[in-house]
């Protein structure tokens, strides 16, 4: 229910903070200018008894984003991977939101396996462990299967999550529709469809059989990629609520002790993971969507393991071409080139100057590359871009939101491991392969191709299809239809008769 009830979930986020005292910390970390900070600790203040206390020996802000649930637990673990917004102490305190919540009893667990699979747990695995890690929708335990001795991991959803997540998203729709109601110039940034799209995430993430296939398909767009590697499905000992892989030995992508004693070299990683998430994006259009470091391991053999399928991003061919055309303009410095892009692509209106938008996007490039390779962030670019397509009256692309967020997040990841990556030389040889196929004669004559097969299909209809284009065309538009006056008699005389027969039968009641 999206109702009014809502406000008191949201009034109880700002107490939490408030009660917890991540209020302050988020504002100190974020910088927060003091007209916002005092008006929002003002507001929550007085309802500062309404919020959870959490957990007092957990730092405040994961102390605050856990007790308030699952869907702010998925914004701290995007928080986690930004230390150049957040700083490095709150951004090391936002890891343990990754992989290292509360778990739930392993009774508890098992007893869903048994009611989802249909076998007693001891029948499928042997030595199931405790749980050794545990996120904001499931918790992960480790086992051998009982008739090969193959070493998995058994992913098992938290009881209660749909209904959970239920709630939040509820606030969040009650949310939007507030800010839409008082603030119309913000609707533009369509933010009810960006909460829908959020909620189309989750809901696909609550269903581990989608996340299975999710894996399935992207273990066949990546079998060739170098340096990377997936666990593979037991697609029979998967459901709805618990999904069984191969277990992935490695250390933690966010253990740079660890990485740095097993001898990995660090730049390479950092090179590696950003590389690989834009080949993904703009090769395959299908890309892992929540690559933070709680996700991601190193194997032994220095290979990138991925883990965790429930939020997968797909993006047209089209979508993808634009978006390529976008990064490569920038990493040129051709601004004109990048606005020719947006106004193609009907992001921004065809009524604003092209010109001037080009102008724009220079004052947004050209500081970024002015940086120390250590400060140039991607981040800071689509912050900078937004602003600039928010004066020139570009909508919100919902499309995009999945692909931007994550874009961000890997930036992060790549710099946790090499703070001093250079973002734009590292994306420059996987966007220029990317163009050359898409672009180039090759690609082309395939699109050609394409066409020509689409068009073959509908050959035997095609005449008929013009003709009737061209009959539309040349038919001249309908007459509005207009009322006579002996129809508006008959409706008056209508609305008279029935009003005195409810005035009369008012007055007998009466």
């Amino acid at each position: 229910m999206r109702g009014p009830h809502n406000i008191i979930r949201l009034i109880r986020t700002g107490a939490t903070l408030e009660r917890t005292g991540a209020m302050s910390v988020v504002m100190d970390a974020m910088d927060a200018p003091p007209l916002v900070r005092t008006t929002l600790r003002l507001i929550a203040w007085p309802f500062k008894w309404l919020g959870v206390e959490g957990d007092p020996s957990v730092p405040p802000a994961p102390r605050a984003l856990t007790a308030l649930g699952p869907a702010y637990i998925k914004f701290g673990q995007i928080l986690s991977t930004r230390p150049d917004l957040v700083g490095n102490d709150l951004a090391a305190q936002m890891r343990v939101l990754q992989d290292k919540l509360p778990p739930f009893p392993t009774e508890t667990a098992k007893a869903s396996i048994e009611s989802e699979l249909g076998l007693p747990v001891e029948a499928i695995y042997d030595d199931f462990s405790p749980p050794v890690a545990a996120a904001s929708i499931a918790q992960v335990h480790k086992a051998r299967l009982r008739d090969t001795g193959e070493a998995v991991a058994i992913k098992v959803l938290r009881p209660g999550i749909e209904r959970a997540f239920r709630v939040d998203i509820d606030a969040f729709y009650f949310a939007a529709n507030v800010i839409e109601f008082l603030s119309p110039s913000s609707r533009r940034l369509r933010p009810t469809d960006i909460i829908a799209h959020f909620e189309g995430v989750v809901m696909g993430e609550l269903d581990l059989r989608l996340e299975a296939s999710s894996a399935s398909e992207f273990a066949a767009n990546t079998k060739d990629d170098k340096g990377f590697q997936l666990p593979g499905m037991k697609w029979d000992l998967c459901s709805r609520r618990v999904m069984t892989m191969e277990w992935a030995d490695g250390v933690p992508l966010g253990d740079n002790d660890a990485i740095d004693a097993a001898g990995h070299d660090r730049t390479v990683l950092g090179d590696r993971v950003l590389q690989l998430f834009l080949s993904h994006a703009l090769r395959d259009g299908y890309f892992h969507a929540d690559m933070h470091q709680g996700n991601l391991k190193v194997a032994p053999n220095g290979n990138i393991i991925a883990y965790d399928f429930g939020i997968m991003g797909h993006i047209d061919e089209y979508t993808r071409r634009v978006y390529a055309e976008i990064l490569y303009g920038f990493i040129k410095r051709d601004y004109h080139r990048v606005a020719e892009v947006h106004f193609e692509a009907g992001y921004v209106p065809a009524d604003r100057d092209v010109d001037e938008f080009a102008r724009a996007l220079r004052a947004v490039g050209e500081p970024i590359f002015g940086m120390d390779a250590s400060r140039i962030s991607m981040g800071s670019l689509l912050s900078y871009l937004f602003e600039v397509t928010e004066r020139f009256g570009m909508e919100t692309r919902t499309e995009l939101i999945l692909l931007q967020r994550t874009m961000v997040v890997v930036e992060g990841v790549a710099r946790s491991l090499n703070p001093q990556i250079n973002i734009w030389q590292v994306a420059k040889p996987v966007v220029e392969d990317y163009i050359r196929q898409s672009l180039g004669p090759r690609a082309m004559a395939q699109s050609m191709g394409k066409t020509l097969m689409v068009l073959a299909r509908f050959g035997p209809r095609m005449p008929q299809l013009v003709e009737a284009a061209l009959m539309r065309q040349s038919s001249p538009p309908p007459e509005p239809r207009r009322r006579r006056r002996r129809d508006l008699a008959t409706w008056g005389i209508g609305g008279l008769a029935a009003g005195a027969a409810l005035a009369t039968a008012l007055a007998h009641l009466g």
